[in-house]
């Protein structure tokens, strides 16, 4: 049986901190023991991608205690920031880097340099990665999410239960979502927020009082983080997912709305064009607007809010797109080919 140790950030499976690395990091461990690997994972507490001296010496021990040639699959929060902590395993190890965000600085550079391979969750990453660090192309892949089957969900008529599913902080741009939708105040609608509170407390409670002070506070609910059967529920019960983000290298709820079917209206930076794709017939699932732009996205939405049609010919485009979506298995096998070349090498 092939082993790989698999280096995490300690709160990979705390409820109240739910995000798209940790979910990714969890279903690829998972999925390679499906295909016969021995996972061994090493959670390692630490305010990553800044951690203090006893975080990096932890992450250093953990890395020492490994047998000569072992494959480790390292989270990139957690790698990206510590080349010197790599450095003097990478001759010793076979250390494979999965980038979830690129930080885009000298230390992430290093840190990859010294990795045997790099693994990224989306073509627009691997792009970034090769265009800011000098990294041979082909010791960089692409083993992008997979996501589950779903029941397809019927969508309300009048369209108006907007879902926003995101951790509430300025990359993600909720700001940006609550000035557009004071601006269709107008129209009937309700928008949920689904998402961690606690990653920027000041940046939700500006939130909260402008949302109070433009009389929106009835009409916005900051649910909080949801996982499994609630979160499934918010999904079943959305008409558009709204992802106002000022940077995203793929955006996994993405594909988990378009897995029930459900339009997307998104911004157009990073890696999410390619993440909304195409039906096979070549319309979009949803529609793009320039990030940071309350206007063009209040624009979008009102589209949405008041066109029948529109709504009717993006919910079919969703639903064509729906069946192109790969799986957690097709993520796996791209993550274990990088493995196995890596050992080999």
């Amino acid at each position: 049986m092939t082993v790989v140790h698999v280096v995490l950030p300690g709160d990979i499976d705390d409820p109240a901190s739910p995000s798209g690395g940790n979910g990714y990091d969890r279903r690829a461990c998972r999925e390679l023991a499906t295909l016969g690997w021995s996972v061994r994972e090493h959670p390692v507490p630490g305010g990553w991608p800044h951690p203090a001296a006893a975080e990096r010496s932890a992450l250093s021990g953990v890395l020492a205690a490994l047998p000569d040639g072992a494959a480790v699959l390292l989270d990139g929060l957690v790698a990206s920031t510590v080349p010197e902590v790599l450095a003097p395993h990478a001759r010793r190890l076979r250390l494979v880097v999965l980038v979830h965000l690129p930080l885009e600085d000298e230390a992430e550079g290093r840190a990859l340099a010294a990795a045997t391979a790099v693994v990224t969750t989306s073509e627009w990453t691997r792009r970034r990665l090769l265009d800011r660090y000098r990294l041979p192309a082909g010791r960089v892949s692409v083993a992008a999410p997979g996501v589950d089957p779903a029941p397809v969900t019927a969508g309300s008529p009048a369209g108006d239960r907007l879902l926003c599913v995101a951790a509430v902080t300025p990359l993600k741009g909720q700001d940006v979502l609550a000035a557009a939708l004071t601006r269709v105040a107008d129209l009937p609608w309700t928008c949920d927020w689904v998402g961690p509170l606690t990653r920027d407390p000041d940046f939700v409670a500006r939130l909260r009082r402008g949302l109070a002070g433009s009389g929106l506070a009835g009409r916005v609910r900051l649910a909080g983080p949801l996982t499994g059967d609630d979160l499934a529920a918010a999904y079943a019960d959305a008409d558009l997912l709204v992802l106002p983000s000022r940077r995203e290298t793929y955006g996994m709820v993405v594909t988990e709305a378009l897995a029930r079917g459900v339009p997307v209206l998104a911004s157009d930076t990073g890696g999410l064009p390619g993440t909304l794709g195409r039906s096979p017939d070549g319309d979009r699932p949803g529609l793009l607007v320039p990030p940071a732009d309350p206007a063009a996205l209040a624009g979008a939405l009102r589209h949405w809010l008041t066109e029948p049609d529109l709504r009717d010919r993006l919910r079919r485009a969703a639903r064509r797109r729906r069946d192109t979506l790969t799986g957690w298995p097709v993520t796996a096998d791209r993550l274990a080919a990088v493995l196995k070349e890596a050992t080999a090498a």
